[in-house]
């Protein structure tokens, strides 16, 4: 079998499960690693190994700039303290509290255990986004967790890259080389995605080819994480960034056609990396223990306890934190089913694997670097023990919390939204009827359909025996535009959520684009 059938089928595979995942209504990446594992787990099934660069560099870039840009800039300011502690205090935290088990339970030796500690110190955007994409958390405590695994990750590559050239070299860090580290890395990348973001969008408002416009949607992370990497800061940083900046602005810089176009087809390449990256996680596990020593054989004894340690270690960190959070807004009584559920969210995924993969497999003298294999299973059995359980386990644990927004808060807030937007449509028609900017037949064919809308009828029901004419699609495109002012004011006089704003913008995206050219 070559190389490049083995892909294909992967990719049918992860396809086909992630669908079934779907369907079930199963987080799919935890099916994914299940699966992954299982067929790992055949006799006949050759050994599966990534270079950590097709992950780092084609994997994870798309990744974290589809999950940077779901996070709302208007919420990431107001939890941008309890994201601060955590992304530094719990990370730090974790590593020295994985990297003190891991010497004690298993081979490895100090250094090496506290390259394990900074690998799985920080959790995984891309499994908190993937898992809680089905999950009807509240705005704010969404925004919490995802942005906490996007921005954590600066720390953890630090604590990282520390750790390994202490292996790697043999010596000691010193504190302050540490900390100017962090600030080349982190700071370095938070200018490279800032400047990649303001220079796209300079590009996105001088465009209007929507396949053009897909290119750049589908270039920009890679630029972003590129260059970063190149003028040696951050990738991962400059990619968040550069998916904040642009998923908070880019509604403004497009129209209706490109938005539908970038949105499909950006889902498509989400949705197969995905898939991919962790039916690879599952499916590179038991290749890796076939590499461990009989020195070594007491890896399952170590993933369970540096699993429970991370899990622990999360929960002590969030639990004392969201209590000060409470009693400082005055919340009354102090609850447990907040940290209990960002506590719980905390899963590791891609980020941990990758990093993982890229410790080198010799020091500067030459000599082998010891326990790498050991890291690498301890890493992957850990991913694979917190997809399978926290993942499988999260949707319940909300439910028990009872946290989760009903369906119908959701509805009531939509469609007090549309209720605006249909008023501000009709705004708009009484100005141009007062002006005689357009023929009464189509003022009153759209005014129906408006008033529609206000009295909860079916929206297609006002489009149905729409008219075709030039007239009728331009009359339209203004009374939609009306509208999108009206959606941008809700949103920026925070009457609405960026869910809903969301929603009720592709809606008139479809609308819009079903219209037809000009």
């Amino acid at each position: 079998m070559t190389d490049l059938t083995a892909l294909l089928l992967l990719v049918v595979f992860a396809t086909l499960v992630a669908t079934g995942a779907r369907h079930w209504r199963i987080p799919a990446p935890s099916l994914l690693v299940v699966g992954g594992l299982l067929i790992g787990l055949l006799p006949w099934i050759p050994d599966v190994q990534v270079a950590p660069e097709v992950i780092s560099v084609v994997v994870l870039p798309p990744l974290l700039y589809a999950s940077a840009e779901e996070i709302p800039w208007r919420e990431l300011r107001v939890v941008w303290r309890p994201v601060t502690i955590l992304a530094f205090g719990l990370v730090l935290a974790t590593a020295a509290a994985v990297g003190a088990v891991a010497s004690a339970v298993t081979p490895l030796n100090t250094t090496m255990a506290f390259v394990l500690g900074a690998v799985l110190a920080s959790t995984d955007p891309v499994a908190v986004t993937a898992l809680g994409r089905k999950i009807a958390l509240p705005p704010r405590i969404q925004v919490l967790v995802q942005s906490e695994s996007l921005f954590n990750d600066a720390t953890s590559l630090v604590l990282f890259k520390v750790a390994v050239g202490t292996a790697v070299a043999a010596h000691a860090v010193t504190l302050p080389a540490a900390g100017g580290q962090f600030l080349v890395l982190g700071g370095g990348g938070a200018l490279v995605g800032g400047a990649v973001a303001g220079a796209v969008a300079l590009i996105r408002r001088r465009t209007e080819d929507p396949v053009l416009e897909t290119v750049i949607a589908l270039v920009t992370p890679y630029a972003a994480y590129i260059l970063a990497e190149d003028l040696h800061t951050s990738g991962v940083t400059a990619v968040v960034v550069a998916g904040v900046v642009l998923g908070s602005t880019g509604h403004k810089l497009t129209n209706a056609t490109i938005r539908l176009q970038v949105h499909a087809v950006y889902g498509t390449v989400v949705f197969l990396l995905e898939s991919v990256v962790f039916a690879l996680i599952g499916l590179e596990l038991p290749a890796l223990v076939r590499q461990l020593t009989t020195d070594d054989n007491g890896w399952p004894l170590g993933v369970l306890a540096v699993a429970a340690t991370v899990i622990a270690v999360r929960l002590l960190g969030v639990l004392p934190l969201s209590v000060i959070m409470q009693r400082r807004r005055g919340n009354g009584a102090v609850t447990w089913r907040i940290p209990a559920v960002v506590s719980w969210a905390g899963t590791r995924g891609v980020m941990p694997l990758a990093a993982a993969l890229s410790i080198p497999l010799t020091t500067d003298d030459g000599s082998t670097l010891p326990h790498r294999p050991l890291v690498l299973v301890l890493t992957t059995g850990v991913v694979v023990f917190t997809l399978v359980l926290q993942g499988f386990t999260l949707a319940p644990v909300v439910r028990w919390s009872r946290i989760a927004l009903e369906p119908e808060h959701t509805a009531r807030e939509e469609a007090r939204a549309r209720a605006g937007l249909a008023k501000a449509g009709l705004d708009c028609l009484d100005e141009l009827e007062a002006v005689e900017a357009a023929p009464v037949a189509l003022i009153d064919q759209l005014r129906r359909g408006l008033l529609a809308r206000l009295d909860q009828a079916d929206a297609d029901e006002a489009t149905d025996t729409a008219p075709t004419a030039a007239g009728y699609r331009d009359l339209r495109r203004t009374v939609i535009a009306a509208e999108t002012a009206e959606l941008r004011r809700l949103y920026a006089d925070n009457h609405i959520s960026d869910l809903t704003r969301r929603q009720l913008q592709r809606r008139l995206d479809l609308e819009e684009a079903g219209l037809g050219e000009e």
